[in-house]
């Protein structure tokens, strides 16, 4: 790669970021062993977790996912027997089940194995700094878009 190519790159937040998702997704997924569960299905557990009977428009929020998205995914988790469903009135609230409290704590020890596991190559005080502020750079996107 030439030098102008790379400060190029380097400077493109997209290619970054995307590059980035591409390598840590990899090493979720060696970390995460949870059948054909997506890494993306567990955090919708613990949103559920956090919030027992949260409606399906709440957990698209804090999900920052569109609501056929969320439904896929409702689905999915609803035929695995790790969510219920109730309708209370037009509002659909989504709770978890006891084997979903099972998955839930499971996905917590693979949550702090994953933070070990790029804590290691990254290091630790890096890791923490970086989620935070790739967390706060998709809270202003998301503001602005």
């Amino acid at each position: 790669m030439n030098n102008e190519e790379e400060q190029v790159l380097i400077h493109c937040l997209y290619f970054t970021a995307s590059r980035f998702a591409r390598n840590i997704t990899k090493l979720t997924e060696k970390t995460f062993d949870f059948g054909d569960l997506a890494p993306s299905y567990l955090y919708m557990i613990m949103i559920v977790k956090f919030h027992p009977k949260i409606t399906q428009k709440e957990l698209c929020h804090k999900l920052s996912i569109a609501p056929s998205t969320s439904t896929r995914f409702i689905d999915k988790l609803e035929k695995l027997n790790l969510v219920t469903r109730k309708m209370d009135g037009k509002q659909t609230l989504i709770s978890l089940t006891e084997e979903g409290e099972k998955v839930y704590l499971q996905f917590r020890v693979s949550l702090k194995e994953l933070f070990n596991s790029y804590s290691e190559i990254l290091g630790h005080e890096f890791s923490k700094d970086l989620s935070k502020t790739l967390h706060e750079a998709s809270n202003k996107l998301e503001r602005e878009l």
